[in-house]
């Protein structure tokens, strides 16, 4: 097949060396660095550049780029796709890219699916990327209909070369307020958390705990960003929880509670038991 894909970052260009890892495969890319592209192509991420003459090849066009961006890539590109072409955005927002794609979408015929592959690491830029980052990773699918079984199992069978372990449907509103928990919460709190003055003697000191809390503070500012403020609510509704979390283990620790702390921690330790298993 013919694969486009716009932004060749670490989960663009991670996703053009899946491409590539399958004889047949054809892959074109573009980014707003053009140097990329062409460091792309040297490093035979893709096999040549994605320009508006090639869109009409496309089978799959992928953006891996802001959710702003997305909306206005979309805008300039739907009127030149060819119908046959499905479009899969991987912006880590949904609402936002899906009420201003779906429209274009039915305007001018071709098909298009919000997208967020679920992997990455705590580095940005297309020299991370790498082959194997989706590999056994689940891919979280955004359809205009739940019905349209022959759309997602096209869908399905174009993402295989990618190696996805799981795919999940969801609507972009229940994506939205997911991530906040699972992503954005987590680098919210990462990067406040290394701000304790502490944090500059822990050397010596820190062991598995410390890296694994403090691992995605070291995030891209302004893509992240604008990730929050495009899920405000969803967020804010996470931070006020945990807030009134924290606020309880701090009463608890100041009146030297021991039975009301023993209480919390085995409330966490239980609801992290349910959750995600022994």
């Amino acid at each position: 097949m013919t694969v486009g894909i716009i932004g060749l970052g670490l989960i663009g260009g991670s996703l053009a060396k899946a491409f590539c890892r399958e004889e047949g495969n054809t892959v074109l890319g573009w980014d707003t660095d053009s140097a990329i592209v062409e460091f792309a192509q040297i490093a035979q991420a893709i096999h040549g550049p994605l320009t508006d003459e090639r869109l009409g090849e496309l089978d799959l066009l992928l953006l891996a780029t802001y959710p702003e961006a997305v909306v206005e890539h979309m805008t300039r590109l739907a009127p030149l796709l060819s119908k046959h072409t499905m479009v899969i955005d991987c912006a880590g927002t949904k609402e936002k890219v899906c009420a201003g794609v779906f429209p274009l979408a039915e305007r001018y015929g071709f098909r298009f699916l919000g997208g967020h592959p679920m992997a990455g690491t705590h580095f940005s830029g297309f020299k991370y990327s790498r082959a194997d980052l989706f590999d056994g990773a689940p891919m979280v699918i955004v359809p205009p209909r739940f019905d349209d079984i022959r759309l997602l199992d096209e869908a399905k069978k174009l993402l295989a070369p990618v190696g996805f372990g799981r795919i999940s449907i969801t609507t972009a509103q229940e994506h939205d307020k997911r991530i906040a928990f699972t992503s954005q919460m987590a680098h919210v709190i990462s990067n406040a958390y290394i701000k304790s003055p502490t944090a500059r003697n822990h050397d010596g000191f820190s062991a598995g705990s410390y890296k694994d809390l403090t691992r995605v503070a070291w995030l891209n500012p302004a893509m992240w960003a604008e990730l929050f403020l495009e899920n405000r609510e969803n967020l804010l509704f996470e931070l006020d929880t945990l807030i009134r979390s924290l606020e309880q283990y701090r009463e608890a620790i100041q009146e030297d509670d021991f039975a009301a702390l023993c209480q919390l921690l085995e409330e966490g330790r239980r609801i992290k038991e349910e959750v995600d298993g022994t």
